[in-house]
């Protein structure tokens, strides 16, 4: 069960392997989406640690590093079915939306199993999903509000520590990810990062394409 579909400090059952090929993706294929990364988040950075200390040794993971720890927010599209202009267009409508909405503090603090991976619930909820909606906002005067990707209501804001590589039972992982001894840590967004990202080395990877700074 996804993580959105999970009730509040539950988890799922089973899980199976996140690097399956989601339908248009390939090994060279590049897509933009709307992402909040960490950079210069040390507390967020310890405690994704801690886990990746716990989970070291546990069998069928990919552990996230620093570098890459990401909230997945908004997906975009294919970057091979998107002309420069629009994405320029897009970038400045997006821009005007966020900057008056103003940075705020999140908490992060015990992970789920979720189906896929592990992850941690990022509270309050409230706030991201604002940003989210605004990047829909922005996706649809662009593209049209049919064109806007994704469910709209279907969405928990989380940052993954590890992803699952295998199917199986999730019962070994949340008892290791138990016992860890972790302190919540906070993270402050200030801004929002339109991304080219890739997963062929079965990690997210990518290059910021715009910064788009909050009020």
């Amino acid at each position: 069960m996804s993580l959105a579909d999970l009730p509040p400090g539950q988890n799922a059952e089973q899980v199976r392997n996140h690097w399956w090929w989601r339908p248009g993706w390939h090994v060279g294929r590049r897509f933009f989406a709307f992402h909040i990364t960490f950079d210069n988040q040390p507390a967020l950075h310890e405690l994704a640690a801690t886990y990746r200390t716990a989970l070291a040794e546990m069998p069928s993971l990919t552990l996230i590093p620093d570098q890459w720890l990401h909230l997945t927010m908004q997906g975009i599209g294919f970057a091979d079915e998107i002309q420069p202009a629009v994405l320029s267009q897009l970038v400045e409508e997006a821009r005007d939306l966020l900057s008056a909405f103003p940075a705020f503090e999140v908490e992060f603090g015990p992970a789920i199993v979720a189906d896929e991976a592990i992850v941690m619930p990022a509270e309050p909820p409230e706030p991201v999903q604002e940003l989210r909606r605004l990047t829909r906002t922005a996706i649809g005067r662009v593209f049209g509000e049919e064109q806007v990707p994704e469910n709209a209501n279907k969405f928990r804001p989380h940052v993954s520590v590890a992803y699952l590589t295998a199917d199986g039972f999730s019962a070994p992982y949340i008892e290791t990810v138990s016992r860890a001894k972790v302190e919540k840590a906070r993270a402050t967004i200030t801004h929002v990062d339109l991304i080219e990202m890739h997963r062929d080395r079965q990690m997210y990877e990518w290059r910021t394409v715009e910064a788009l700074p909050l009020a």
